[in-house]
């Protein structure tokens, strides 16, 4: 077998289990191709190390007999989960040198089921960003090209997403706080789900928003998202937002029979300046669905439009609670003191120094919606709206709709630098299908479905019922069956 690289989860699982290839063999040849791939900034910490002792370990538990579906695949580890031992700094100079001493509940379920952790993947900082150009590892780049400008992979979960897509790694955890799996896996043809709130631990996970993140999976296919989200999930005590129900077998679940499933086109998304292509292949999506023998209804989500302004409330909000704990006095970066300086100087010059512009600028917006006076003009009025948009979903789906389908993003990748200098709000607006799924708690997958005029991918996204990543898995395997996206990107690192 050549390139074992480019194997997707499911057919990695199937070649270790007949011994036609070893786990070592496979993490050997993701090494190499990382090593050459410096270019597209994706990893920012490699551990060939570990990732050669946990591959011997994979092939003698295969050999025993003793192998979960995930045993033996290489992963990528987004910089927010923290490793053990291994540098876990969330693309942030205030958590420099920062090792913890213990796993992330998700990546530890991953370890657990025999996974290889070939090293710590890009991101935005603090996971805040649409382009990874936040990152203080520099900005990851999307392996697409058009005209040899460097696009964005997205973000936040964008060195994840470039690393999937060049076949750096075989898949790639992620995180999703308002579209940082589906925008990243949009803008680079693969395929991402942000399950239900609840169903992956946080514990371990830097915390951006507390009641918006979700972990998940990022890969080559819709089978392999439900081969590893299963790893990924379960209870967790030490998260008392993790649910306590059981986790199905999703694979199971990709029957490709969807046959009476009612799909809802919500009104509300066909917004003002949306490109023709992008319009054009939400149409075709829905062409799809019904040539699977689904029913096609039209559906309105009517407080969609007040989605964007409560998340950009909220999420802030939440940040700067949960960021307060960045000070300089028992980890990470410590400013430099001057001569009778205090301890308040230390936390100002320690956060002035350790946090970026867009950590600082959401910060700052954050504390400003929670302070006195204000709070209820911003805060408890976002969270009143929220309230509004988790009963637009919940409505649509007592009324026997299935599944919702949407664009994944407003535009393709764009190119690095463009939006730098614009108004952050711009940048803001690449989140304005996925940030609904975060305000509601819901699962949303995207998957490639075509290429813009340009050549680069697009993305349309499935939006399910609370717990129901099964089914929705199932609708989105279709919806591949039927693209048929085979597109790679050509090879320039």
């Amino acid at each position: 077998m050549t390139e074992l690289n480019k194997l997707t989860i499911a057919d990695a699982r199937d070649a270790l289990r007949k011994g036609d290839v070893t786990s070592t063999e496979i993490t050997e040849a993701c090494l190499t191709e990382i090593e050459g791939a410096g270019a597209l900034g994706a990893f920012v910490h490699n551990t060939p190390d570990l990732a050669r002792e946990q591959a011997k370990a994979a092939d003698a538990r295969i050999q025993a007999g003793d192998a979960p579906d995930m045993c033996g695949i290489p992963l990528g580890i987004k910089d927010l989960f923290c490793t053990k031992g291994v540098p876990s700094q969330a693309a942030s100079k205030i958590l420099d040198g920062f090792k913890p001493e213990y796993e992330s509940t998700v990546s530890q379920n991953l370890l657990d089921a025999g996974t290889v952790m070939l090293g710590k993947l890009n991101m935005d900082e603090f996971a805040m960003g649409s382009s990874n150009e936040t990152s203080v590892y520099g900005n990851a780049v999307n392996p697409w090209k058009v005209d040899d400008r460097d696009l964005t992979p997205g973000g936040s979960s964008g060195g994840s997403a470039s690393a999937v897509a060049a076949d750096l790694c075989l898949a790639a955890t992620g995180t999703d706080t308002g579209g940082s799996i589906r925008q990243p896996a949009a803008f680079t043809g693969i395929t991402g789900i942000k399950p239900t709130y609840g169903r992956c631990s946080r514990w371990g996970v830097v915390a951006f928003a507390s009641s918006l993140d979700q972990a998940g999976p990022m890969t080559k296919s819709v089978r392999d998202a439900a081969i590893m989200l299963e790893a990924m999930c379960g209870h967790d005590m030490k998260d008392s937002t993790s649910a306590d129900i059981p986790v199905p077998n999703f694979e199971a679940m990709l029957t490709g029979d969807i046959k009476g499933k009612k799909i809802g086109i919500p009104k509300e998304y066909h917004m003002e300046g949306i490109p023709a292509e992008i319009e054009k292949l939400w149409a075709d999506g829905a062409d799809m669905l019904r040539d699977a023998g689904a029913e096609i209804v039209d559906i309105s989500l009517p407080h969609t439009k007040y989605a964007l302004p409560a998340y950009y409330v909220i999420a802030p909000a939440e940040a700067s609670s949960n960021l307060a704990r960045y000070d300089g006095v028992k980890y990470g970066h410590r400013a430099k003191l001057e001569a009778g300086d205090g301890i308040d100087d230390m936390y100002a010059k320690t956060r002035a120094e350790g946090f970026g512009d867009e950590v600082q600028r959401r910060v700052m917006v954050g504390t400003y919606v929670l302070s006195a006076g204000f709070y209820d003009a911003y805060y408890n009025r976002a969270r009143r709206v929220r309230a509004l948009i988790k009963k637009d979903f919940d409505d649509v789906f007592a009324a026997g709709v299935d599944a919702i389908l949407t664009p994944a993003t407003p535009s393709s990748a764009f190119g690095l630098g463009e939006m730098k200098d614009a108004d952050p709000v711009k940048m803001y607006l690449n989140d304005v299908f996925t940030v609904t799924v975060n305000l509601a708690g819901l699962p949303g997958v995207s998957i490639p479905a075509g290429l813009d005029a340009q050549g680069l991918p697009l993305g349309l996204q499935l939006i399910g019922r609370p717990w129901e990543e099964g089914d929705l898995l199932n609708i989105a395997h279709e919806v591949e069956a039927r693209a048929g996206f085979v597109a790679k990107p050509a090879k320039w690192w």
